[in-house]
């Protein structure tokens, strides 16, 4: 099998082929899935490995001493000896992967071959193809948690331990210094259970970061800007905690701990930083220092670590083993998200290249995991269902007008985007709104002139004389409002996304059956914009395989937004995608066959490849990242020597036999939205076919459920028809 290794005297990094570790009694032999790089602590000891001998010799002063000390009890030629013999010598890296159970050793119970389990220890949880571990250094990981992401839960423990040892309570407030993976995880919990955090760290990227994770206020540590967040959110008196994630040899961070930490607060040291403690300052408030060890009690005890023996819980209530499975539980709830925290997925076959490029800066990361070969745990993942939609149609309407519809949610979209260009149409009877809170329908009908505004959703489902229902409320309700809507017979138009998951998706059309109502549109509005579908005619038939790029600059939220949500709302990508996914899957004709996700800078930014069946894909960019000045979206459909491009719903170009450019259209861009209205409300009036066929919204909608699953798998997804 292969291991990552290192030679401390030379520093070389090597991908090494050993012998198969053997199972052990008291432990599991676990094939490696995803093992996780600490960018910390590994990459110190990487960095040292390459240093000369009085290099590593400052940089390990406790190390020294022992080195002394030996020289006093054997003689400086079997010290040198001892010495260069260790340092010439290859030594394991990593300390924290998630694999599948592949031999379970004598007096294991509680898992059995083909489990995944989380393992963890810088002996056991090595960046190896194979490991054998003890049974107090692994859990199960929990249904529907990915390998990827159950892979981080050593450096999870690592900063829960740190958290517990805080005894934060409900509606302190904390400082976090260190804002790398463990302040970031630090972060999330803290923010879980109930505290308010400021983060300081000099970075911008992983502030913002941290922000979107939960963090009130990050800032830079030289700056104002913490200083302010913590007397505003403490009334001047100082944080109740402050946790270490810092490393480095400045001292800056103990003395910015001193200075915003309150009376009698807690300072944690979970980070391996410089601990030069000014005296006044910690004496005068008289600060309380701790430290966090490691994963928990029991680290570093042989008989609790390698010999199974467990510490009773009612002496000992979280321990190594125990913060490890409380943790997994907090990611597969969605209380913690690590997703986020992913920078880079790297082939373990690249190992030795991943950390060169981590050494020398090359690549920025939080965090970066190994993505192992041929696993079983991978081979049954890669696929989410396009169901078949089969339904026995209901007899349609007479045809009618005026089209009566109602309105489930008046936010911001609904009133900016559909409701003024309904208002004004001939033929559309606005009869109902339907708010969660008195006044916001009062506004709607007052502004566009609905006839009733009301908070009983039943009611207006069991109006006869309403056609149609609008769903435009937040993500998370649109499936049940949609399947609620569809059984009442309603013809039914739901902003994006249709669905959040395969559950979601598979009850809306579970509804279609059961009512025989297929009326169903959902918002894509942009194959309806003019100019696009101008460029789309001009461009004309193709006979061979397409190449489409959609740069997608979707731009920074405001902190507190309801799209931050991603635990009950989803992610960016899940709740806005579908338009994307939908329009080129309208250029091309054709409803995708695979997906494949990755998250390259650490944050929300994803790229997204789809496959279609001709051999044509599509290359979706999706940055939050990118320059105000930076045009929204632009496209570039390439196929049979022409060319088409999109800026911005501005200007459109067909380049072939002669070229076509459209006219500049005024900077209030038409993305599609009145085109999509008349369309929905001619189908609705006369009975006649959807604008959007039902199996290309469950297209479109699987594929962008197979997005999140292509990033937590880390490999290309199959779209594939009912399971």
């Amino acid at each position: 099998m292969k291991q990552v290794v290192q030679n401390y005297k030379s520093g070389e990094l090597a991908l090494l082929d050993v012998p198969v570790p053997g199972c052990k009694p008291g432990g599991v032999l676990v094939r490696s899935a995803f093992s996780l790089i600490s960018t910390g602590t590994e990459l110190m000891k990487v960095s040292e490995a390459g240093m000369s001998m009085v290099g590593k010799a400052r940089s390990r002063p406790d190390q020294v001493a022992k080195v002394m000390q030996s020289v006093a009890t054997n003689g400086v030629p079997a010290t040198y000896r001892k010495v260069m013999g260790k340092l010439d010598s290859y030594t394991p890296l990593g300390y924290s992967l998630c694999g599948v159970v592949e031999q379970v050793g004598a007096g294991i119970d509680d898992v059995k071959v083909g489990d995944l389990v989380a393992c963890a220890g810088n002996e056991h949880a090595l960046h190896a193809e194979l490991n054998w571990v003890p049974k107090n250094l692994y859990a199960p990981v929990p249904d529907g948690l990915a390998p990827r992401h159950a892979a981080f839960g050593t450096v999870g423990s690592i900063a829960m331990q740190g958290v517990r040892q805080g005894e934060s309570q409900l509606g302190e407030v904390a400082l976090v210094i260190g804002l790398g993976l463990i302040g970031q995880l630090v972060v999330q919990l803290l923010a879980a259970s109930g505290v308010r955090v400021v983060g300081a760290d000099p970075d911008p990227v992983r502030c913002e970061l941290a922000e979107r994770l939960g963090a009130a206020a990050c800032g830079d540590p030289a700056s104002a800007a913490v200083e302010a967040a913590v007397a505003e959110l403490t009334d001047g008196h100082g944080v109740d905690q402050v946790y270490l994630a810092a490393g480095g040899g400045s001292n800056q961070p103990v003395e910015l701990a001193a200075r915003l930490c309150r009376d009698r607060g807690r300072v944690v040291d979970i980070g391996k930083c410089r601990l030069d403690l000014p005296w006044n300052a910690y004496y005068e408030k008289e600060l309380d220092v701790r430290f966090s060890r490691s994963y928990g009690p029991g680290r570093y005890d042989p008989e609790y670590e390698l010999e199974g023996r467990d510490y009773p819980i009612g002496y000992v209530r979280w321990t190594e083993r125990r913060n490890l499975a409380c943790f997994l539980d907090l990611v597969a709830r969605g209380r913690v998200d690590v997703e986020p925290l992913i920078s880079h997925v790297a082939d373990f076959d690249d190992a030795v290249e991943t950390y060169q490029r981590l050494k020398d800066g090359e690549l920025k990361a939080v965090a970066v995991l190994f993505r192992y070969p041929d696993q079983a745990v991978e081979a049954e993942a890669p696929a989410v269902a396009v169901p078949t939609v089969n339904v026995k149609r209901s007899p349609a309407r007479a045809a009618k007008t005026p089209v009566r519809l109602a309105f489930v949610g008046a936010g911001n979209y609904a009133t900016s985007m559909l409701l003024p260009h309904l208002a004004q149409r001939d033929g559309v009877d606005l009869s109902t709104v339907v708010t969660t809170t008195a006044l916001s329908g009062a506004n709607a009908q007052r502004k566009f002139g609905f006839a009733e505004a009301t908070t009983d959703l039943d009611a207006v489902l069991g109006d006869k004389s309403i056609d149609a229902v609008f769903v435009v409320t937040r993500h998370s309700s649109h499936a049940e409002l949609t399947r609620k809507a569809l059984l009442a017979g309603k013809t039914v138009f739901v902003e994006k996304p249709l669905a959040l998951s395969e559950d979601e998706l598979a009850g809306v059309l579970a509804a279609v059956e059961e009512s025989g109502n297929d009326r169903l549109q959902v918002g894509f509005n942009r194959r309806f914009a003019p100019l696009l579908q101008e460029a789309r005619e001009r461009f004309g038939a193709r006979t061979g395989p397409a190449n489409l790029r959609y740069l997608v600059n979707a731009g920074r939220l405001q902190h507190g937004s309801w799209y931050l949500q991603q635990g009950s709302e989803g992610s960016r990508f899940a709740g806005e995608g579908g338009h994307f996914i939908d329009t080129a899957s309208w250029l091309l004709d054709a409803d995708p066959v695979s997906v494949y996700a990755v998250a390259p800078t650490g944050n929300e930014d994803l790229q997204v490849v789809l496959r279609y069946p001709d051999g044509s894909t599509a290359t979706i960019s999706y940055v939050t990242t990118g320059p105000a000045g930076l045009p929204k979206e632009t496209l570039d459909l390439v196929a049979d020597g022409k060319a088409l491009r999109l800026d911005d719903f501005v200007r459109a170009t067909v380049y072939g036999r002669k070229k076509w450019v459209s006219s500049r259209l005024p900077k209030a861009r038409d993305k599609g939205q009145n085109a999509e209205l008349a369309a929905f409300i001619k189908a609705v009036r006369t009975g006649g076919p959807m604008p959007v066929p039902l199996q290309s919204l469950v297209a479109t909608t699987a594929a962008t459920l197979a997005v999140q699953a292509g990033l937590a798998g880390g490999a290309p997804v199959t779209l594939a028809g009912p399971r």
